[in-house]
Formats: C-alpha cells, sequence, structure tokens
C-alpha cells in the first residue's frame, strides 16, 4: 500500500532575535534528548502500532499493550483522547477495538502529542513586565513553534517506513521523506 507523503512547509523566521552562535559540547557521556510527556510518547507508540499492523479490523487495547509493553489501563485512557481528537476509531464488543481514523500519511506526531497534551504552541498572554519575562515568553514561544513545525514534518507514514527499513536515521530532523528515499534505494541495492 503506497502513502504519499506530505511536503514540510518552510519554516518561518522566528519573531526573536537569534542568539549568538555559541559551541557547547553536550555532557560526556549522553545524548541530547528532547522531553516528550510519557502520555505523547505512549500514545505515539501506540499509533505506530495500529499504523504498523494496519487493518480493518480493529486492535483490542490489550493487542497493542501486548505488542507495545504499555501498561494497559493507561493505554485505555491515552486511547479515549487520540479517539476524541479524531485520529482513531473505535468498535465496541467482541471483536471490538482500534483503528486510524485517517490514512498514516495524514496523521503527523504532532497531530497525536497536541491530542493527548493540547496544543504544541501556546500565545503569549498577558506579561508581568519583571525582569525580561517578556522576553523569555518570546524564546518559549519559538521553541514551542519550532518543535511543532519538526512534528508536523514526521507522518505516521513516514515511521511505519523507518521501522521497517530499519531506522537508521531516527535521530536526524532532515525531511523524512528523503531520508526515507536515500535509504530504500540503499536497502534495494544491497537486495539486488
Amino acid at each position: 500500500m503506497a502513502y504519499a507523503h506530505r511536503a514540510p512547509e518552510p519554516s518561518p523566521a522566528p519573531q526573536f532575535a537569534s542568539p549568538s552562535p555559541r559551541t557547547r559540547a553536550p555532557p560526556s557521556g549522553s545524548e541530547a534528548r528532547v522531553k516528550v510527556s510519557t502520555r505523547g510518547d505512549y500514545a505515539a507508540r501506540a499509533l505506530l502500532s495500529l499504523a504498523l499492523h494496519g487493518s480493518d479490523r480493529p486492535t483490542s487495547v490489550k493487542e497493542i499493550a501486548e505488542r507495545t509493553g504499555l501498561p494497559q489501563p493507561y493505554l485505555e485512557q491515552i486511547l479515549l483522547a487520540v479517539k476524541g481528537a479524531g485520529l482513531v476509531r473505535s468498535k465496541r464488543g467482541v471483536g471490538g477495538g482500534y483503528v486510524l481514523a485517517r490514512d498514516p500519511a495524514e496523521i503527523t506526531l504532532a497531530d497525536i502529542i497536541a491530542a493527548v497534551d493540547g496544543p504544541l504552541t501556546q500565545l503569549l498572554g498577558e506579561h508581568d513586565h519583571c525582569e525580561g519575562h517578556c522576553v523569555l515568553q518570546e524564546v518559549w514561544v519559538g521553541v514551542s513553534e519550532e518543535t511543532r513545525l519538526i512534528l508536523e514534518r514526521y507522518t505516521l507514514a513516514d515511521l511505519v517506513t523507518r521501522t521497517r527499513i530499519g531506522h537508521p536515521l531516527a535521530g536526524s530532523a532532515a525531511e523524512p521523506a528523503a531520508e526515507q528515499d536515500a535509504t530504500a534505494q540503499a536497502v534495494a541495492a544491497t537486495e539486488t
């Protein structure tokens, strides 16, 4: 089954001055990591599982929990949240469970995270004008916006493809489709 990739939109210029470049090595023995809520991580893992095992047959919460290693009671709450956001549909009763409500190419990581954690970008509210608060708020909004833009570049279809070919570039923030094409070509070349 072939899925079209959604082309990423260009990032708008941040609305705050860029910091001066500084070279700072990450702490030794560790990798740079982004913090994602447990709910966001579990929701992404559950929906990726549905996409990987895609079928028209509903998948039970128990089956998703077993495949992903996630706790079933917590997973039930998360699936209700993503259902409320229109990302999955459910069927009750014998043979019931969850299916993706949209094509995997139409569901982004940003959609999933927003479904369980709320909007990724918060608008600037009232400032107390205390010692740099306005400037910091602008920075935090810029960070949130850039995070949202990156998460919008990754669809469930992208993640399915990367999972099936061994995710060699999982840490890269480059365009997923270009990475997939290059990796798929490399895999195809080794198989012939």
